[in-house]
């Protein structure tokens, strides 16, 4: 078999496997399920893909982890590509992902990257008034810790002029993974201080 047509049949079966978490490069899956908990839990945002037909769509946005429910929460406007999406097709991926390090070598395919991710498979509902306000004041809790609800900010209003649609994504599978080099690696350097500073 030569190489292209052996690629093709490692894809085929990848592609036909329905258990979406496993992972090619299993030196850099994290099955630790209290690792993944903590990445989304601080996790500064989340990028959701969605389909309309045989074409995705990605959008980021802010969104709380509800550890108890095995959930994410998020909003958006109710008319919009998202809303049309999930309306339409319910199921998503969602990434939640963290940047470290550039690292090199001598050969620009040496050049990586560390990060930390959890990627989810699941189903989204927009949920009810009551769960919408729940959801947004997990969000609030977690992006405006110093705000407190009664005094600062009130209780969802869905008859409000800016009303959002607010989405659960019950998690069904998931999958953590890093790439992290030693401290002390060679030439490991801060890419957004270079980008920055140039030096």
């Amino acid at each position: 078999m030569s190489r292209d047509a052996l690629i093709a049949h490692k894809n085929e079966q990848i592609y036909n496997n329905p258990q979406l978490n496993q992972m090619r490069r299993e030196e850099l899956a994290v099955n630790d399920d209290t690792w993944i908990k903590a990445l989304l839990h601080r996790g500064t945002f989340g990028t959701l893909a969605t389909a309309a037909g045989e074409q995705p769509f990605l959008n980021t946005h802010n969104y709380a982890y509800d550890e108890a429910s095995h959930c994410i929460y998020f909003h958006r406007d109710p008319v919009g590509r998202t809303s049309a999406n999930l309306e339409r097709n319910p199921r998503v991926c969602y990434q939640v992902v963290e940047m470290g390090r550039m690292y090199g070598g001598s050969d620009a395919l040496d050049f990586g990257v560390e990060y930390r991710s959890v990627i989810i498979f699941g189903t989204a509902h927009r949920v009810a008034v009551e769960e919408a306000d729940y959801a947004l004041r997990l969000l609030m809790q977690k992006y405006a810790p110093h705000l407190e609800f009664g005094i600062d900010y009130q209780a969802f209003k869905p008859q409000c002029p800016r009303a959002a649609a607010v989405y659960r994504v019950d998690i069904e599978q998931w999958s953590g993974k890093k790439n992290e080099v030693a401290a002390d690696h060679p030439g490991a350097y801060d890419y957004l201080e270079k980008r920055t500073t140039g030096a």
